[in-house]
């Protein structure tokens, strides 16, 4: 299960706390809630400080958020090293 609790900061910044597994089948809910293709992805950030599990497509995923300007401001070292990312 994954849940998603979304913020916004004066209408610029969009965080995203994500809670729980990050499985490939609820890969379109976390699209929609970055508002993508609408909203950019350098106004997004993500609280992965939650997350338990990530497979292989959701680290794709995540990846490709990335990759195309979203920051992440928490992460577990599981998440982490799944995404090969240094912890914030």
């Amino acid at each position: 299960m994954l849940m998603i609790t979304r913020s916004e900061e004066n209408g610029l910044t969009r965080t995203l706390k994500l809670e729980g597994k990050l499985l490939g089948p609820w890969i379109g809910e976390l699209e929609s809630a970055c508002g993508r293709p609408h909203i950019p992805l350098n106004q997004v950030c993500l609280d992965l400080g939650g997350l338990t599990f990530v497979d292989a497509e959701g680290a794709c995923f995540l990846k490709s958020l990335i990759r195309d300007g979203t920051r992440v401001i928490a992460c577990s070292g599981f998440v982490a090293e799944m995404l090969h990312q240094e912890q914030p």
